[in-house]
């Protein structure tokens, strides 16, 4: 049964609930059935022999020979005989067995003909006959309720077997991660219960989806850290190996150590924004709320980036309302803003100019920078908040930039649940994130 289907079991064990049932009824029922059919042959047997009883009552014996005669020259079929009181026959039909032996199939009645005379008929053919008919109608109808019932059994068990096959070889599908067809829809608990598999299946393959989306991003990620951190660590070493030798001008070890330390301090800043970023994904670092006013903290960051922009000639223009109070974290908020203006600055070709400002909103504020004069192709826009992405491959480090800045604003602004976005402008690239207000 192990080796069976599910069709073959439920069948199976439902016919055999029906043979059961079958067996059962037939051994409750069939004495009633047979003492019925034997009260209903009796009397039918005292109804056919009552005219010849009416006849007989009060008759003497020559007369009742003489009438039991005629009855029979005109009723043939029947069977019968007649005692007297001293219990001799008086009368026979021939071929008629006067004794008191018993014959399956028979129906036998006595009635007494007054107080010397006995009547003992016996309906043999006709009530042979009729038993057998019961027997065949009996076995009939057990034959035809055998098939009825199998053939319900049939399709019972294929209506509860079919949606269940359906869905295991479902949930087989689903286990080699391939396409599956919607389930037809039932409102019951198979229905319910495959509703629940396909929507399982659908979050499943979101979240493989989605690991394998991070597997992938984790894979660049170590490469390119590995390569931004290999690079430098290479020449540091060279410079060292160097000055251990006194090889030409490694000789001058002020100069090199001081070159060393830029290096090391240059991938202690990668490191810490590497360590950043996994803080970040790890929602190690929680927003602390608190009402801010959103000209007051941009400005307070603006001193550090006027001097570079003051030498590449470029102007910096702030329109931040003094009104304009937000709900976010303060040194959240100063990181991406720090990020997004060094970006813009670094971005924005000489004598540009980077806007900044404010526009109210429904129930939140929408700050807007906007470096003029930018251009960035489309493929490569959305690829400026990967890790260590550059869009020019031919710069180098020194000019302080790790690759990451973009990289933690995208996951501080996610951190804090805001919307954002890098696009362009008609007058450059415009970058905008939203904050609630206070």
């Amino acid at each position: 049964m192990k080796k069976r289907g599910i069709f073959f079991k439920v069948f199976t064990y439902t016919t055999i609930f029906l043979l059961i049932m079958i067996f059962v009824t037939v051994g409750l029922f069939s004495q009633q059935f047979l003492l019925f059919y034997n009260t209903n042959q009796t009397q039918q047997l005292y109804a056919s022999y009552q005219s010849l009883h009416d006849q007989l009552a009060g008759r003497n014996q020559d007369e009742i020979i003489r009438i039991a005669g005629e009855f029979y020259n005109y009723n043939q079929s029947f069977s019968f005989y007649i005692r007297d009181g001293e219990e001799n026959v008086v009368f026979s039909t021939p071929g008629m067995d006067t004794g008191d032996t018993f014959i399956a199939g028979t129906h036998r009645i006595r009635m007494n003909i007054g107080a010397d005379h006995t009547l003992f008929a016996v309906n043999r053919t006709a009530s042979g006959a009729n038993y057998g008919s019961l027997i065949g109608r009996s076995l009939f109808a057990i034959v035809g309720m055998l098939v009825v019932g199998m053939i319900g059994a049939f399709i019972f068990a294929r209506q509860v077997t079919s949606p269940i096959k359906r869905l295991a070889n479902d949930t087989k599908k689903m286990s080699a991660l391939k396409d599956v067809s919607p389930f037809p829809k039932r409102h019951d608990e198979i229905g319910s219960l495959a509703n629940d598999v396909h929507s399982m299946y659908d979050k499943l393959k979101d979240e493989i989806i989605r690991v394998r989306e991070m597997e992938e991003t984790q894979r660049y990620f170590f490469s390119a850290a590995s390569h931004e951190l290999k690079t430098p660590i290479a020449a540091t070493s060279i410079l060292l190996e160097g000055m251990i030798e006194n090889i030409g001008d490694y000789k001058d070890h002020p100069k090199y150590l001081r070159e060393c330390v830029k290096l090391m301090d240059a991938q202690n800043k990668t490191i810490s924004e590497i360590l950043e970023l996994v803080n970040l994904n790890d929602r190690k670092i929680v927003p602390n709320q608190e009402k801010l006013n959103l000209q007051e903290v941009v400005t307070s960051i603006l001193p550090s980036y006027q001097t570079l922009a003051d030498a590449n000639g470029q102007h910096i223009t702030l329109n931040i309302p003094q009104d304009h109070f937000c709900l976010s974290d303060r040194n959240m908020l100063k990181k991406v803003l720090s990020n997004v203006i060094l970006n813009a600055v670094q971005n924005t070709p000489a004598n540009g100019e980077i806007q900044i400002w404010s526009e109210q909103m429904i129930d939140q504020y929408r700050i807007c920078i906007l470096n003029t004069g930018a251009h960035i192709e489309d493929e490569n826009l959305s690829k400026l908040f990967d890790p260590f992405y550059r869009i020019d491959k031919a710069r180098t480090r020194k000019d302080g930039r790790s690759g990451l800045g973009l990289t933690i604003v995208r996951k501080t602004l996610e951190a804090m649940g805001a919307d954002f976005e890098l696009t362009k402008a008609k007058d450059g690239i415009l970058f905008w994130f939203d904050l609630p207000s206070a």
